[in-house]
């Protein structure tokens, strides 16, 4: 299992094939790519900020249950902080499991618990100004299902 937290962008392919290399007996490889949303047209930028050692004791925790619950072959989770432009990979996960639907129901566990759980704050960046992004109903929700 990797947990990387970083500022710098991400290759999403050389990382899927890496990963997909380092997997031993698994029949399916998920990966999902997270990217900065500007809905409105309006968006310059996201600033995405953490506390070291916290943040990644908590994504690690995420992960190992996911492992857990669905005997994972590995897990992959890489999140960026900084400021990101619209467009720009902000996080990528993958799951390798024997079956696909176990490799897609943990990356969805995954990403569903790193979008409400992972301690990171985002904050959105426009010409009308700054703005924290606050937390959804609908995230929370979404956790109810695990």
């Amino acid at each position: 299992m990797r947990i990387v937290i970083q500022p710098e962008a991400f290759d999403l392919g050389a990382e899927v094939s890496a990963f997909t290399a380092g997997v031993r007996g698994a029949g399916a490889v998920v990966s999902f790519t997270g990217l900065v949303r500007d809905e409105g047209g309006s968006l310059s930028g996201m600033e995405i900020e953490h506390y070291p050692g916290m943040t990644e004791k908590a994504i690690r925790g995420i992960a190992e249950e996911a492992v857990r619950r669905w005997a994972l072959g590995d897990a992959l989770v890489i999140h960026r902080y900084g400021k990101l432009a619209p467009g720009e990979a902000i996080m990528m996960v993958a799951t390798a499991a024997p079956h696909r639907a176990d490799a897609f129901a943990a990356a969805e566990y995954l990403m569903d618990y790193l979008k409400s759980r992972a301690p990171f704050w985002k904050k959105e960046l426009s010409a009308g100004g700054e703005a924290w992004v606050a937390a959804k109903d609908a995230d929370e929700d979404a956790l109810k299902r695990w």
